[in-house]
Order: structure tokens, then C-alpha cells, then sequence
């Protein structure tokens, strides 16, 4: 079976991206603040909340399904179940999150440099999920 390289890579970098949320869970609030979480979830972790842990490692989790999906769709693992379907839904959430730069700019909203980076890398993702899936698409039915 061929592998599909725009997929190999939309998965690994889904898997960083759990990866980083992981080690956001480890770093503690410091490093919520780093990665954009949020004053709010920085200072419930300095009170030992555990709702940013468990939030954090949610999305870790959702992150590494994603790139079980990707590498599915790439040839490395075996089908998973709706593939095509869980493909296009990955692909547009990931679009969708880095194209909300557009209509934040025309409405004139201020965008930190955190949120300019976020939306381009994950715009990045959604490029990679998007041709990768395309690229796959036929032999992704069988």
C-alpha cells in the first residue's frame, strides 16, 4: 500500500501537538501561560486545581486520536472506523481554527503574537490534513 506523506506529516504533528499539551501538564502554570491557556487556567493550577490538568490532557487525547486518524489515512496503521469521514472533520476544525484570523483582522480585532503563531501553525495542520486527505482520498474507501 502506498503511504501518503502529507498525512505522515499531519499526524506527527498532531502527535507533537498532544505531546506539547502533555508537557503543559507537567511544566504547571508557568508554561499554561506560555502556551496561551489563559490566565484563568495558570492560576487554577497554582491553587492545585486539577480542571487544567484534566482539560489539558483531554485535548492531548483528542490530539493523539487525530493522529492515530492521520496515520490510518497514511498507510501506517490499519482503517480506522469512518476514516474518510474523521479525516474531513479533523481537516476542517483544523482550517477553521487557523482561519479565524480572517474575520478577527476585519473586525479590527487586537491579536497577540500568540494568536497570530497558533492560527498560522494550526492553519499549517489543516494544510497538511487537507492535502494529504485529498491525495488519499480514492484508496481511503477500501
Amino acid at each position: 500500500m502506498k503511504r501518503e506523506p502529507f498525512l505522515i506529516l499531519a499526524g506527527a504533528l498532531s502527535l507533537l501537538a498532544a505531546l506539547v499539551h502533555l508537557a503543559v501538564i507537567v511544566g504547571g502554570p508557568d508554561w499554561y501561560r506560555f502556551f496561551g491557556a489563559g490566565e484563568e487556567l495558570a492560576r487554577m493550577a497554582e491553587r492545585g486545581s486539577i480542571y487544567p490538568a484534566l482539560l489539558t490532557l483531554g485535548i492531548a487525547t483528542i490530539l493523539a486520536i487525530w493522529a492515530a486518524y492521520a496515520f490510518s489515512g497514511a498507510g501506517l496503521i490499519g482503517k480506522l472506523p469512518l476514516l474518510r469521514t474523521g479525516l474531513v472533520v479533523i481537516t476542517t476544525i483544523y482550517l477553521l481554527r487557523g482561519l479565524i484570523l480572517v474575520p478577527a483582522v476585519v473586525l479590527g480585532r487586537d491579536i497577540n503574537a500568540f494568536g497570530w503563531w497558533s492560527s498560522l501553525i494550526v492553519l499549517g495542520y489543516g494544510l497538511a490534513y487537507l492535502i494529504g486527505t485529498w491525495r488519499a482520498w480514492p484508496r481511503l474507501a477500501r
